[in-house]
């Protein structure tokens, strides 16, 4: 997504042709009618008179209607030429709202402030600590944990694009204020401060160390020493628009600020072709998270689907491989699973496995009360001793299972190392539908863009999105679909 709007950067052709793609494709929702201090109970609302608003910035928000006391809240930025509402509507952060109880605000800039309405990531004098945007948004989480009281130990701050490299310059400029954030398709913290220099990050590295990376996070608050926010990074590897290297070198930022290694503590393969590298702190917590997307250009990662971890639509850069809102929502803790002090349960491991069933021990944690056992991201069960068995499963399946610790007050620690556990028996047969482009389309099986077919979950183009082209998707797993034109 384009966001550098220099005259003599236009001039260069194929900075111009992605501009003029970028007009084109995007579909800006029209913002709700603005009300004054307006309470959101299940619908986006606007806010005005959040403050003095030295970034001339619009504030919107959402929380769900049975929003609790102390609840956590998400800070939301959307990319060039998007508006807060389309945000809200692609990103699926709604649904986790809903579902794990937190407040949204989502800040929304405009062509008065950049001619293609992107947050000034690249403008010292709007993006560091006290001034301009940066200013205007914390103003408006000022305004919200007033409103909602929000737990101020629990903002947290996203963004897209040029709204990403807001992001990363916010947890720089207040790293009093996050405990969190997450970067998609974005750059690094001050990469550049000013519009001339904005080409320089998106195109190419910048050639520092991870310590010069780091200076840049430490200069914009001076004096500060932590804690530090944790940090999660979205990149696909086909991004022409902020090319991969700016992953890397976030990730070289932020593990600097927190004083640990560029190795990863660990990697893991994830749907959508992701690669997940953690990095944790001296307590063996993730302290930064790097989620590289194979194949995916420039946008946010969505899923479409009702599955525990699926969310949002795909639109014009919003792109069909991975549900990141939720993995970074996880990341943060907000489904309930890191909100407590205590580490997570060593030593899990799966003692059984049968048909329908799968059986778990692990070690005791001193001070829990009981334990909280996740399914591929889902709660399903609370035991008080150190071991559950799971039942009422799929014959010959994968699962993947974490656990974590409950003290006596309820609050729930960090989740342990997952495992993975696979039942008894044979597979089930695979599901296959052949039908042609527009019936697969309307059925939920694929999906279209630019007048080009694609099967939900593998992305394999199907061609032509019209009733003259007929394919069979086989269903590998819910809601995953692949070509499958040779057999079933």
């Amino acid at each position: 997504m384009r966001f550098v709007t220099v005259r003599r950067v236009f001039r260069r052709t194929a900075l111009a042709a992605a501009l003029g793609a970028l007009a084109a494709g995007v579909t800006v929702i029209a913002p709700p009618v603005p009300v004054a201090a307006a309470a959101a109970g299940g619908t986006l609302q606007q806010v005005t008179n959040f403050g003095s608003n030295p970034g001339n910035l619009a504030m919107y928000e959402y929380a769900p209607t049975d929003l609790p006391a102390n609840a956590p809240l998400v800070v939301a930025l959307h990319g060039c030429t998007q508006s807060a509402s389309d945000y809200h509507a692609h990103s699926g952060w709604q649904k986790f709202a809903d579902q794990w109880g937190f407040a949204v605000v989502y800040p929304q800039t405009s062509s008065a402030n950049n001619s293609m309405s992107c947050f000034s990531w690249f403008d010292a004098t709007k993006n560091t600590r006290g001034k301009g945007e940066a200013a205007s948004i914390v103003q408006m989480i000022d305004h919200a944990t007033a409103q909602y009281g929000s737990d101020r130990r629990r903002i947290f701050v996203t963004g897209l694009s040029a709204g990403g490299g807001m992001t990363a310059n916010l947890l720089a400029d207040y790293p009093d204020v996050f405990a969190g954030g997450a970067v998609d398709s974005g750059l690094p913290a001050q990469c550049a401060t000013t519009v001339i220099a904005a080409s320089s990050c998106q195109y190419g590295s910048q050639n520092l160390t991870p310590k010069q990376w780091g200076d840049k996070v430490r200069g914009s608050y001076p004096g500060y020493t932590g804690p530090w926010p944790r940090v999660a990074i979205w990149q696909g590897t086909s991004d022409t628009t902020v090319r991969p290297v700016n992953g890397t070198e976030l990730r070289d930022q932020w593990t600097d600020v927190w004083g640990i290694s560029q190795t990863p503590s660990s990697t893991r393969d994830m749907p959508g072709g992701t690669t997940e590298s953690i990095y944790n702190d001296s307590a063996g917590k993730p302290a930064v998270a790097h989620f590289s997307i194979s194949g995916m250009a420039h946008g946010l990662a969505v899923d479409p689907g009702s599955g525990a971890e699926q969310c949002g639509t795909t639109g014009t850069y919003y792109i069909d491989s991975i549900c990141s809102s939720y993995h970074t929502a996880k990341f943060w803790g907000l489904d309930g699973s890191g909100s407590g002090s205590l580490p997570g349960p060593s030593g899990v491991a799966v003692t059984g496995t049968t048909d329908d069933g799968v059986s778990l021990s692990w070690n005791s944690v001193s001070g829990a009360a009981s334990y909280n056992v996740y399914r591929d991201g889902t709660k399903v069960g609370s035991p008080t001793d150190t071991s559950y068995t799971d039942t009422g499963l799929s014959a010959g399946t994968s699962y993947r299972y974490t656990v974590a610790a409950v003290d006596s007050t309820g609050a729930v620690g960090a989740a342990s190392s997952p495992v993975t556990a696979t039942t008894t028996g044979a597979e089930p047969a695979p599901t296959c539908y052949t039908d042609n482009n527009y019936n697969q389309v309307k059925a939920g099986r694929a999906h279209q863009s630019l007048g080009h077919t694609y099967a939900n979950g593998s992305h394999q183009s199907l061609g032509l999105y019209n009733l003259a082209v007929t394919h069979t998707l086989k269903e590998t797993s819910p809601g995953y679909f692949v070509l499958a034109d040779s057999g079933c």
